[in-house]
């Protein structure tokens, strides 16, 4: 059973989109890229379970409110979640593919542009 003040128990479709949409713009391109990235990979039947810990794993850790470094806190805020994003990231790298790196492009596009 996990401790519900773990980021772990916090993941969900619904809270990874509501912070992605909330601080899009704070955030920065490189971070929400990243999390597009695991959250697309993490989409695909062919990724493995233990893949899609380590993804779910790092996407909590950036929708979860209590952060080692406030995301409200300028410039740095996301640094700490950008550094979880990378260590999944390089972790699950084989399961982002070109079909998921044309997913987070679309959707980058169509927020930004």
């Amino acid at each position: 059973m996990t401790n519900p003040s773990e980021p772990t128990s916090t993941y969900s479709d619904e809270s990874f989109w509501e912070k992605v949409k909330k601080y899009a713009k704070a955030a920065g391109m490189e971070v929400l890229e990243k999390a597009l990235w695991l959250y697309y990979a993490a989409q695909k039947p062919e990724t493995p379970k233990w893949a899609k810990a380590i993804i779910y794993g790092a996407l909590a850790y950036f929708v979860f409110p209590l952060d080692a470094v406030p995301d409200l806190t300028p410039v740095v805020g996301y640094v700490d979640d950008l550094g979880a994003l990378l260590s999944a990231t390089g972790m699950v790298a084989l399961y982002i593919d070109d079909g998921v790196k044309q997913k987070t492009a679309d959707k980058l596009k169509e927020w930004f542009d």
